[in-house]
């Protein structure tokens, strides 16, 4: 088969194309993670690139985390559970923090897990501290006042959370796809979880998977994915990529 690498190597494989739907303009949000001044800078970097390209309908799409580990979690969802500024049109999809949250929230699961990943700082934002002693006792006492301080409103975004979600040759989630399995039988917990056997395919996923969840030093754009998690909460870097066309580009705000 010499004479077909030979061939192959004068004519290399173009990589596959992939567009976004004329007349719509997305942004993937990375990571948050409780660092509101981090997406509100970014927000403003989205509104001024959308009035240098001459407005148009923008979508921008949070890829999860959006709570825990950095100080703010609840000014967050404050925000986001308003009304989108214009021009942009929002959708959030769930991360495997939201989902911690939520099952704590429902029935107290998996509560001291989440305490110590992130959900001691996502407490603190809402005013809640933690009571004396430990164990069942103590817990059932801080899941109750964290019930008294989570807002409605904000118990209603984290319900109309996606898992997913399709625009044109891209599919946004929060973690990745398991290599081999079509995308209508993908589960929640890949969706929301899943690491080295989707970071290190080279499967083509039949569109390019935007997602964040693994922090990387610099946002990644690999054959079949886009990687736009750059450790906001401990570096102070938020990313998100625009695609627009056949365009793809990255924007980050850095703050302390």
């Amino acid at each position: 088969m010499s004479w077909l690498r030979r061939l192959i190597g004068r004519h290399p494989v173009e990589p596959v194309r992939r567009v976004v739907p004329p007349g719509i303009r997305v942004y993937a949000v990375g990571d948050v993670h409780g660092r509101l001044d981090c997406l509100l800078a970014l927000e403003r970097r989205i509104a001024d690139d959308v009035a240098a390209r001459g407005g148009g309908r923008s979508l921008v799409i949070y890829l999860g985390d959006l709570i825990d580990r950095g100080p703010d979690s609840a000014g967050v969802l404050t925000h986001l559970a308003s009304a989108a500024p214009a021009p942009f049109e929002r959708r959030f999809l769930r991360g495997n923090h939201e989902r911690m949250f939520e099952s704590v929230l429902d029935a107290g699961a998996g509560i001291a897990d989440w305490k110590t990943l992130g959900g001691l700082d996502l407490m603190a934002s809402y005013g809640v501290s933690l009571p004396a002693g430990v164990g069942a006792e103590a817990d059932a006492a801080l899941l109750a006042a964290l019930r008294r301080s989570v807002p409605l409103a904000h118990l209603r975004l984290l319900s109309e959370l996606e898992t997913l979600i399709v625009v044109g040759d891209y599919v946004f989630v929060h973690a990745g796809l398991r290599p081999g399995v079509p995308l209508g039988q993908q589960t929640e917990a890949d969706l929301l979880w899943i690491r080295d056997e989707f970071l290190q395919s080279r499967a083509d996923f039949g569109r390019t998977v935007v997602h964040g969840h693994t922090p990387v030093a610099e946002p990644e754009r690999r054959p079949n994915r886009i990687n736009v998690d750059t450790g906001a909460y401990a570096t102070g870097r938020l990313t998100a990529v625009r695609l627009e066309g056949e365009d793809v580009e990255m924007l980050s705000v850095w703050l302390q």
